[in-house]
């Protein structure tokens, strides 16, 4: 229990929060609204490849609200978010951004994005999620 006192237990439920609030409204608009959020984030994607995007985002919602009950047990679903955000950013928008081909649409999706991953790395304990027990 001494690591506790290094987690940041307001900035954990925070991003839960966030993830209820941003995910979930997302995931339940992309489910139950899928052509409003097509036209809002100007998405031109296939209906299954929307459809698995709006549930993996709903899913992140109801972790989330698992995490407000405990929130070190439920940090590893932060560490997805981070890593998988990380890695659209290196592996998508950047190349976009050389090539020329970043449309201001994305924009929105881009600076919130950027908010998950500064918001994670913050709030993630990672010395007690990245730990090895003996």
């Amino acid at each position: 229990m001494k690591n506790n006192k290094k987690i940041n237990f307001k900035w954990l439920k925070f991003m839960y929060i966030w993830n209820i609030v941003i995910s979930g409204g997302g995931g339940l608009g992309i489910i139950f609204l899928p052509n409003l959020t097509k036209w809002l984030f100007n998405a031109p994607t296939p209906k299954i490849t929307y459809g698995i995007i709006g549930s993996v985002f709903l899913s992140f919602a109801i972790i989330s609200i698992l995490g407000l009950k405990n929130p070190i047990k439920f940090a590893p679903i932060l560490l997805f978010q981070l890593t998988y955000k990380i890695i659209w950013v290196i592996g998508i928008i950047i190349p976009m951004i050389i090539a020329g081909e970043f449309y201001i649409g994305a924009l929105p999706a881009v600076i919130i994005y950027a908010f998950y991953i500064i918001g994670d790395f913050i709030a993630i304990p990672f010395s007690n999620i990245l730990k090895v027990d003996k």
